[in-house]
C-alpha cells in the first residue's frame, strides 16, 4: 500500500490538494469547490479524489483560510478582556490612527466591545518590580461577569507583563479555575513584547479567533479519523513553517497567513531549484491576488500585519501584498464611468457567470473565456460542467461594453487590462518601492489564473521573465508539502548593550531552543535537520525605530554557547551599515531577542515531477483556437502542457492547458520546458 503526503491549500473559491506518493514519486493534484459555511466538506473530497482510502495518507498538512476570514468578516467568538485599571481603551484607541488620509473620524470598532473589557487592580513597572499584587478576587468577578455575558473565551491583558508576567500568569491561573473551557490566555505567554498595543491587539485577536479555529480544526481532525486516517496531521503557519493542531488551537492567530504562505515557501524551491535566488510571486486565485519577494534565496518576514484596519498581529510572516483581484473578482462601471475590478468577489459560489449560478455580473474569468484564453469546454476544478461562453458575453456587454461604449472584445480586454494594472501595482510595492530592480528577478505566477497573466505582468513591470512552475494551480498545496516545521519565540530584553547581562541573554535563548525542541519533539515526524536562528532587534539610543540585527549562535548539541557583546556590536554595525550606508557614536540598544527553531523536513525530488522522458511535442498538440491579444484576433495553437517534453520550445501566441491551470503565452512571446517541467516565459528576442 502507497503512503501518502498531502498538501491541502483551502481558498475562497477553490480548494486545492497536491499529493505526493513517497515511494513510487509520482504527484497527483485536484481542485475541487471550496464549501462554505464548513469548508471541511472541499477539504475531504479533495482528499477523496486522490485516495479511495484515507488510511493510504501518512500526513496531512493544511493551509487554511479559517483564521483570516473570521477576522475579515468578524465572525469570531464572543471575547472578554481583563485588563489593568486604566487600559481598557488600548484596543480602541491602537496607535491613534485612522482607517482614511483625510478627515477626523474613522469607524473603527475593536472585535471586543467595552463592556466586555473590564479592568483589575494590579500594576508591575516597565522595569518589572511589582507596584501592586493582583486582586484574584476581582479578576473572579470580572470572569464570572464575562461568563454571564455570553463570552466563549478570555484574555489577560495586563500593562508591563513582557517585563514580569507574575501577576499575568496569577491571574490566568485563577481564570483557568472557573472558566468552561480551554479559551483563556494572557498576554505574556503570546506576545512577551514591549509596545502595549501591539501585545493586547495579537493577544485579543488569538482569544477572538480560539473558539472559531479550534473547533474548525476539532471537526476537521474527527472527520479524518472517522475516515480512518491515522496519520500525521499539520497546519501551516504565517512564517511559512508547519505546526500541530495542538499548537494551532492554541495560537490560532498564527494561522493569519497560512495558504498564502505555504504558496512562497514552495516558489522558493521550485526557483532555487530552476536556478533563480530572486523570485517575485504573484498568486492569483479566485478571490485575491498575493504578491511576495524572494531575495537571494531568503523570504522576507514581516515582524506583523494589519490584517484589517485596526486588527494588527505581531506575529512573524512572510510579507504578502494581497489586493482583491482574483479570477472571481467583479468588474463594474462606477458613477463616474470609470471601470473598476473587485474588491467585491464572486467566490466558488455563485461564482463567474460563467458557472451558470446565478450570478449575473461579470468577472476577470468571464473576460478571460470571452477572449479565448480559457476553453469553456475545458472548466477549472470537479464539479463544473462546461461553461456557459453566451452567459459570459452577455454579462460583460450590458455591465461593461454599453456603459462604456466599447465593442465585446475590447470591454473583455478592458477587464482584463485593468486587473492586470492593479497586479502590476501590487509587484511594484514589494519590488521597485523598496529598492529592488524587476529586471533581476523571475516572476512565479501560480493560483489557478496567474499564469493567465504572466506575459502582462512581464510588460506592464519591467521583468525579464516568467517561470510557471509544473503545477501552479495547485502550488500553495505543494507548499504544504515540503514547509518545515517553525516556532518562533520572542522575549523584551531592554538593555544598552555595554550594561547587557550576557549570561541571562544565552538562558533566554537556550530556553527558547528547550520549547521549540520539545515541540519538534513531540512531533510524528522525522527531520532532515535542526535549526536555530537567532536575532537582536536593536538601535542607537534615542532611535525610534529598530533593526533585526542576525546574530551568529553556536550550539554544542542542543545546548546554546555564549555569545560575547563584541560580536553582537559587530554583527549591529554590519547590518547597520548595509542598511543605512553609515554608522553613528550612539551607544546601541537591545530592545528584542527573537529565536527560531526550525526542523528541516526531507524535500522531495522536483525531477519527479519533469516530463515523461519519451514526450513529443507533436502528441501534446490539440488543435487550435482564436484568441484575442492586444486588440486583435490570433489563430493561437493549443498544447496540453503536461506532455510537452523537456527542452520543448513553443512560440506565442499558444495556449498550454493542464487540469489546474491555463498558460497564456502572449504573441510576443516564447515557452520552453526546463529539467524539471517548469515553463520559463521570455521575449521571443530573448528566447532566441
Amino acid at each position: 500500500m502507497s503512503r501518502r503526503i498531502i498538501g491541502v491549500d483551502v481558498g475562497g473559491t477553490f480548494t486545492d490538494v497536491f499529493s505526493l506518493d513517497t515511494e513510487s514519486g509520482r504527484a497527483g493534484v485536484a481542485k475541487v469547490p471550496t464549501t462554505r459555511p464548513d469548508q471541511s466538506g472541499g477539504f475531504l473530497a479533495g482528499l477523496r479524489h486522490e485516495v479511495e482510502s484515507l488510511g493510504e495518507i501518512a500526513t496531512v498538512v493544511h493551509g487554511t483560510t479559517a483564521g483570516t476570514n473570521a477576522l475579515l468578516e468578524r465572525k469570531g467568538a464572543r471575547t472578554g478582556v481583563i485588563t489593568t485599571e486604566g487600559f481598557r481603551d488600548v484596543l480602541e484607541m491602537r496607535r491613534r490612527d485612522r482607517p482614511r488620509t483625510w478627515g477626523l473620524r474613522g469607524d473603527f470598532v475593536p472585535v471586543v466591545p467595552r463592556d466586555l473589557r473590564l479592568e483589575v487592580p494590579e500594576r508591575v513597572l516597565a522595569d518589572g518590580t511589582v507596584e501592586r499584587a493582583v486582586d484574584l478576587d476581582a479578576v473572579r468577578a470580572a470572569g464570572r461577569a464575562l461568563l454571564d455575558q455570553g463570552c466563549a473565551s478570555v484574555v489577560v491583558l495586563f500593562v508591563n507583563a513582557y517585563a514580569n508576567p507574575e501577576n499575568e500568569a496569577r491571574a490566568a491561573a485563577a481564570l483557568r479555575e472557573i472558566w468552561p473551557n480551554a479559551h483563556v490566555a494572557a498576554s505574556s505567554e503570546i506576545l512577551p513584547e514591549i509596545r502595549e498595543f501591539e501585545r493586547f491587539s495579537t493577544t485579543a485577536l488569538n482569544g477572538y479567533l480560539q473558539p472559531e479555529v479550534a473547533g474548525y480544526l476539532d471537526r476537521l481532525e474527527g472527520a479524518l479519523k472517522g475516515e480512518g486516517f491515522g496519520g500525521e496531521f499539520l497546519i501551516v503557519q504565517s512564517n511559512g513553517g508547519v505546526m500541530s493542531v495542538d499548537t494551532a488551537c492554541r495560537l490560532p492567530v498564527r494561522t493569519a497567513l497560512s495558504g498564502p504562505a505555504a504558496g512562497v515557501i514552495a516558489a522558493g524551491y521550485i526557483a532555487e531549484s530552476a536556478g533563480f535566488s530572486n523570485v517575485i510571486t504573484g498568486d492569483m486565485g479566485g478571490t485575491s491576488f498575493d504578491v511576495s519577494l524572494i531575495a537571494g534565496g531568503e523570504t522576507v518576514l514581516s515582524p506583523q500585519t494589519a490584517i484589517d484596519f485596526g486588527l494588527v498581529v505581531r506575529t512573524p510572516m512572510i510579507e504578502i501584498a494581497t489586493i482583491g483581484a482574483g479570477g472571481g473578482s467583479i468588474a463594474s462601471v462606477d458613477a463616474g464611468g470609470l471601470l473598476q475590478i473587485g474588491p467585491e468577489s464572486a467566490g466558488s459560489d455563485p461564482g463567474p457567470v460563467a458557472y451558470g449560478r446565478g450570478n449575473d455580473r461579470p468577472t476577470v474569468t468571464d473576460a478571460n473565456i470571452v477572449l479565448g484564453r480559457i476553453d469553456p469546454a475545458r472548466p477549472l476544478g470537479d464539479g463544473l460542467g462546461a461553461l456557459d461562453l453566451d452567459a459570459a458575453k452577455a454579462a460583460i456587454r450590458r455591465h461593461v461594453a454599453e456603459p462604456l461604449g466599447l465593442e465585446l472584445m475590447a470591454a473583455a480586454e478592458a477587464i482584463v487590462r485593468v486587473a492586470t494594472s492593479a497586479m502590476a501595482g501590487a509587484i511594484r510595492l514589494v519590488s521597485i518601492e523598496r529598492g529592488f530592480d524587476p529586471e533581476r528577478f523571475v516572476y512565479m505566477p501560480f493560483g489557478g489564473g496567474g499564469a493567465l497573466h504572466a506575459g502582462a505582468m512581464i510588460a506592464e513591470v519591467g521583468l525579464a521573465r516568467a517561470l510557471v512552475p509544473r503545477y501552479p494551480g495547485v502550488t500553495s498545496a505543494l507548499g504544504c508539502v515540503i514547509a518545515d516545521m517553525r516556532q518562533d519565540f520572542v522575549q523584551t530584553l531592554g538593555a544598552m548593550l555595554d550594561e547587557l547581562d550576557l549570561a541571562a541573554l544565552r538562558d533566554r535563548v537556550q530556553a527558547h531552543v528547550d520549547e521549540g525542541n520539545a515541540t519538534l519533539d513531540a512531533a510524528d515526524t522525522g527531520f532532515a535537520a535542526r535549526e536555530v536562528r537567532v536575532e537582536l532587534d536593536m538601535a542607537y539610543l534615542g532611535q525610534t525605530h529598530t533593526v533585526a540585527v542576525p546574530v551568529s549562535v553556536e550550539m554544542d548539541g542542543a545546548t546554546v554557547k555564549p555569545v560575547s557583546a563584541g560580536a553582537i556590536r559587530a554583527a549591529f554595525e554590519a547590518t547597520y551599515h548595509e542598511l543605512y550606508g553609515r554608522l553613528l557614536t550612539s551607544p546601541i540598544r537591545v530592545l528584542n531577542l527573537r529565536t527560531a527553531v526550525i526542523g528541516k523536513r526531507p524535500k522531495f525530488d522536483l525531477a519527479t515531477l519533469a516530463p515523461d522522458p519519451g514526450a513529443r511535442v507533436e502528441t501534446a498538440a490539440k488543435g487550435a483556437r482564436p484568441v484575442y491579444a492586444q486588440g486583435a484576433w490570433h489563430e493561437a495553437r493549443v498544447f496540453d502542457r503536461l506532455a510537452l517534453p523537456v527542452g520543448a520550445r513553443i512560440d506565442g501566441p499558444a495556449v498550454l492547458e493542464q487540469p489546474d491551470a491555463t498558460i497564456f503565452v502572449e504573441p510576443w512571446l516564447a515557452a520552453e520546458v526546463d529539467a524539471h517541467g517548469n515553463v520559463l516565459l521570455t521575449a521571443k528576442e530573448s528566447a532566441a
